[in-house]
């Protein structure tokens, strides 16, 4: 890992900067301004640094609850559900921090789930493939950052009643906006909010091959769950300009989800011996609570300097209280407890940058991002029935403190009208302080320097619209250990196995540091119609993956750095309204994409040898029509499955998945929308097979299977 000391950073930026600033204090008067964005900027065609911006209008187009359901349809973006209610966004087909996933441009807090974000609050979202200095560089994957709404130009008030109804979730949804402006102040607030009802069955099956082929062991798992979830969703905001023209800006989120589920898992054994519990009723109560607040400031100098700063406050909690009864296979009883897991934390942070531009076509910026939060746990656990092991506390506490410290410097340099560069610098470190009565004292330190390079050239066209340009990037990115993977504390499941091992985190466990070179071709033939091509190569040092192993009472499973990966990906997108092609085409507008990755562990031998639980390949298709009052789409997207080869002894397959969803709005007066949209219209499900082969007892697998079906949301909208 490279470590670099502040003195060792403040040298740097002095040199990048100083030779800048000396050229500005020797002109007499303030250096103009020398790029101007007009109306037909564009940010895909235009940025040096390459980033996707999908609009407003885009994101709410299919009437989507939560942010998560609109990020699927982005081209090279996947959405995938694991067990119960979590959910991965993965770029290049990898999700578990490999992917960075921002709310204005900063971490999201612990405990933030994407799920509970409602795209009503979101301006727009940015997709980044390479990374910037400005963002974190945790992006090996790349980054998505999702730009929450703050000003308001005129006068708005907006109110979105709506309904969900499928065969697993029904419910109400609402949201509403309202905001002002007078001469010198503006304000906002926004709010948004569903109550869903859950209702479905899950399941799947285990078994066991031994390794002369004879099946020893077969297991199925029958689930009905029943449930209910409550999300809201605040954002007020003040906007003020003072007497000097400075700006000031406050901001508040707040967010609250609660889920109370039952469930009743009971496994048959077909062949071989039962688990310990195969009859279990489990009755979970989950609240999450976060509260964010932000202090910004802006001057526009007369110099041309340009300052930024934001000071910010927030505090999150998860309580997870989990009541169970269970019996053995005799009908006796096996355990009648509960778990309860509550974690607080509390956080501050602050960034800022100064920016300018200078003669020779350069805009230079430096800037930092400090962050500090600190975490406390409890964890009590309580059984009638059971005994605990040897050494297991019921009663266990921990505390945490994690530091972050970020500086960069970044120039976007534009030589001509057809060549321009970007060149950035980051380092960013981090210290982690772990104890508690159940863990020992850890602490945990790293940092990692980031240089970046990207380049643009367009070739030159007749009319300044249409053409090919080229991109070019280099950059260094890192993957931390999240504070979970670090802190050696166990977390159980109820039949342990091979292919359900108990988890413990590893404080020896390093970032994994990672160079990158992308490249891409890009053609623009019309307006709005755009063609592109890129790839990317990726080598990560320090890879981590997750080993199992059985201590001699239960199996566990814990990250471990291994040696080396290589990633690899091809894209291809496209975009075009359809009389770009035909003058005399209806008003439909068409998008497209397919994107193919692969990956090879270097301590894993082959075949099917990639990275952990990667997506091999990705395609989105979608259109979307207007004319007069009537607004209409639809969109498939497909995610390839298969089986990976995680370890020498460890496999994971995923089921294929197809999402068809479509809908229509229809305007029936000037400020009034019903829109009618419809997901999953195939009803497909998500489906996943651990696997663990043992010498000695053979191959274990088990498949989990989670319905879902088709869902309609009918939402009517209205402005005032």
């Amino acid at each position: 890992m490279t470590l670099l000391r502040p003195r060792h950073l403040a040298v740097l930026l002095a040199g990048l900067s100083g030779p800048v600033f000396a050229q500005q204090s020797a002109k007499d008067g303030p250096v103009q301004q020398v790029e101007v964005k007009g109306a037909a900027y564009d940010a895909r065609r235009d940025d040096t640094a390459a980033r996707i911006v999908v609009k407003r209008e885009e994101v709410l187009r299919y009437g989507d609850t939560n942010v998560a359901d609109a990020l699927k349809r982005i081209p090279g973006v996947t959405v995938t559900s694991g067990a119960g209610r979590s959910t991965q966004v993965r770029m290049r087909g990898l999700g578990g921090g490999y992917t960075q996933i921002l709310v204005n441009g900063e971490r999201t807090p612990t405990g933030f789930a994407l799920d509970t974000l409602s795209p009503e609050m979101i301006e727009r979202i940015e997709v980044l493939r390479v990374a910037t200095a400005e963002f974190s560089t945790e992006s090996v994957a790349g980054t998505i950052n999702i730009v929450l709404r703050k000003k308001v130009s005129e006068a708005q008030r907006e109110a979105k009643l709506g309904y969900l109804l499928s065969s697993d979730f029904r419910g109400p949804t609402f949201s509403t906006q309202a905001g002002d402006r007078g001469e010198k102040s503006s304000w906002s607030f926004s709010a948004s909010g569903n109550h869903d009802k859950l209702s479905r069955e899950w399941g799947g099956f285990e078994e066991n091959t031994r390794p002369d082929g004879t099946v020893d062991m077969f297991r199925t798992t029958h689930a009905p769950e029943d449930g209910r979830m409550n999300r809201l969703n605040l954002s007020p905001r003040l906007n003020w300009t003072l007497d000097n023209g400075d700006t000031l800006g406050w901001e508040t989120l707040f967010n609250s989800a609660s889920f109370r589920n039952g469930a009743h898992p009971v496994v048959t054994t077909l062949l071989g011996r039962p688990p310990r519990t195969p009859d279990l009723q489990t009755f979970g109560e989950m609240d999450d609570r976060l509260l964010k607040s932000d202090l910004s400031w802006s001057r526009n100098t007369a110099s041309g300097l340009t300052l930024e700063a934001k000071l910010g406050a927030e505090w999150s909690s998860r309580k997870m209280f989990v009541r169970r009864s269970g019996r053995d296979a005799a009908g006796l009883p096996e355990t009648e407890g509960s778990v309860l897991n509550d974690a607080h934390t509390r956080g501050a942070n602050s960034t800022g940058k100064a920016a300018r531009s200078v003669e020779g076509g350069h805009l230079l910026a430096l800037g930092w991002d400090l962050r500090v939060d600190q975490t406390s746990s409890i964890r009590v656990e309580r059984d009638r029935v059971r005994s605990f092991p040897p050494g297991q506390l019921p009663d266990e506490d921990f505390r945490a403190t994690v530091g972050r410290a970020a500086f960069y410097v970044q120039d976007e340099w534009t030589l001509d009208p057809q060549w321009s560069l970007y060149l950035g610098t980051r380092w960013e470190g981090v210290r982690t302080r772990v104890s508690g009565n159940a863990v020992a004292s850890t602490r945990v330190r790293s940092s990692v320097l980031s240089p970046i390079l990207q380049t643009l050239y367009k070739f030159p066209s007749r009319d300044g619209k249409r053409g090919d340009q080229l991109r070019f990037a280099v950059s260094r990115t890192y993957k931390a250990p999240e504070l979970d993977s670090i802190v050696p504390r166990r977390l159980g499941w109820e039949n342990n196995s091979a292919t359900e091992a108990d988890y413990q985190g590893n404080p020896d466990l390093k970032p994994e540091l990672a160079w990158g070179v992308d490249a891409a071709w890009e053609h623009y033939w019309a307006e709005g119609a755009m063609l592109s091509v890129s790839g990317a190569v990726r080598r990560i040092d320090d890879y981590t993956s997750n080993r199992i192993y059985f201590d001699g009472l239960r199996w566990i499973f814990t990250p471990v750095n291994d040696d080396r990966a290589l990633m690899r990906s091809l894209e291809l997108e496209t975009k075009f309204p359809l009389k770009s092609l035909f003058a005399d085409a209806p008003a439909i507008d068409l998008r497209a994409g397919v994107s193919r990755f692969w990956s090879r562990v270097a301590s894993v031998p082959g075949p099917d040898n990639r990275m952990e639980q990667q997506t091999p390949l990705t395609a989105n298709l979608g259109l979307d029509y207007k004319a007069g009052r009537l607004a209409a789409g639809a969109s498939v997207s497909h995610r390839r499955g298969g089986y990976v080869r995680v370890e020498a002894n460890r496999g994971f397959y995923r089921v294929a998945r197809t999402d068809l969803d479509a809908y229509a709005a229809w305007t029936f007066r000037p400020r009034t929308v019903l829109r009618i949209a419809l997901s999953n219209l195939l009803g497909r499900g998500n489906s996943f097979e651990p696997s663990y082969f043992d010498p000695v007892s053979g191959l274990e697998k088990r498949r989990w299977n989670y319905p879902s079906g088709v869902k309609l949301r009918s939402t009517l909208e209205m402005k005032f």
